[in-house]
């Protein structure tokens, strides 16, 4: 049986804002097994982002359990997390802000073995700055250059190799290719999924766009307002999503076929309901061609309606 790197039970982030509380991450649960990688897909402000963070306590959860490797994180000291951190990395969305303009490639990269005390020697550290470069991509001529004389792509692969400089096992990858050309694109997941079988990582890789996750994870995630409606494995997702908005998600995807111009695209009609001080209704009622009365009276739970595979929907 696979062990599991991320097991998240009951997680919850919630803002104090002048109009109420926002519920930006609400009674999320899930786990990831070691290896494998979990796609979190939705549309901007459905607290992906916000729970990547605080599955990594770069945020602070207001409640909920983060067991990592076994270990409850949630509930260790800041000087354990601090131990902790070189055990799980991030890859930022945007390759330009999340890069020091400051500092040259070599600082950028070496930065996070020198602060964990990795490598102490300076020569040391080049070396192995050179060798992660290298397993990204970037060629050594680079090692002095300043992110801005850097294009998209070489800007991210730097940014995973600061990821990788700490030999972590668990790394969230937060929208790493939205910023980028599509033909950059398929560059980088190419790196990430070669990195993911290289160092057998797990990752948790958070996008609004379900096409770029297909073929990449193995089980994806579907987030509406801060709650997860589905979950399942990827390939059973796109051959048999339930939930309305999955599908709605789906039908957006274009296809470069002629032959799929007469595919009909679900559009959505309705407000999006605000985050902040949510009823206990379905989140989604709103823009919901099916909802009625029950799915304003309460908010349906998240069951397994076949094996693997999650659905929160009143109707299925």
């Amino acid at each position: 049986m696979a062990e599991n790197m991320i097991e998240v039970k009951n997680l919850k982030k919630y803002f104090k804002t002048r109009r109420g509380m926002l519920q930006a991450v609400d009674d999320v649960s899930f786990l990831v097994q070691k290896g494998k990688t979990l796609g979190i897909v939705g549309e901007s402000g459905c607290g992906k982002s916000t729970t990547g963070r605080v599955i990594l306590r770069l945020i602070e959860p207001t409640v909920g359990e983060i067991i990592f490797n076994g270990r409850d994180i949630t509930r260790i000291s800041k000087r354990e997390l601090r131990k902790l951190r070189k055990d799980m990395q991030i890859i930022f969305q945007d390759p330009y802000s999340s890069l020091d303009p400051r500092k040259t490639i070599n600082q950028i990269i070496s930065e996070p073995i020198e602060l964990n005390k990795i490598i102490k020697d300076k020569r040391e550290r080049e070396r192995r700055v050179l060798e992660l470069m290298e397993i990204v991509g970037l060629t050594e001529r680079l090692i002095n250059a300043y992110p801005h004389e850097l294009d998209g792509g070489r800007r991210q692969r730097v940014g995973i190799a600061r990821a990788l400089a700490t030999n972590p096992k668990f790394i969230v990858c937060d929208e790493p290719v939205s910023a980028l050309d599509v033909s950059i694109q398929a560059q980088i997941l190419n790196l990430l999924g070669k990195l993911k079988k290289q160092f057998g990582l797990t990752y948790i890789f958070i996008t609004h766009d379900l096409a770029v996750v297909n073929h990449f994870a193995d089980e994806i995630a579907v987030m509406y307002l801060g709650k997860i409606v589905e979950k399942s494995g990827a390939e059973e997702l796109f051959v048999n999503p339930i939930h309305p908005y999955t599908k709605a998600l789906l039908s957006a995807i274009p296809i470069p076929e002629v032959s799929s111009r007469d595919k009909k695209r679900m559009i959505l009609k309705g407000e999006v309901t605000s985050p902040i001080n949510l009823p206990d209704q379905c989140r989604f009622a709103k823009r919901c061609m099916y909802a009625d009365s029950k799915c304003w009276e309460s908010g349906p739970e998240l069951r397994e309606i076949t094996k693997g595979h999650f659905v929160a929907c009143h109707y299925v």
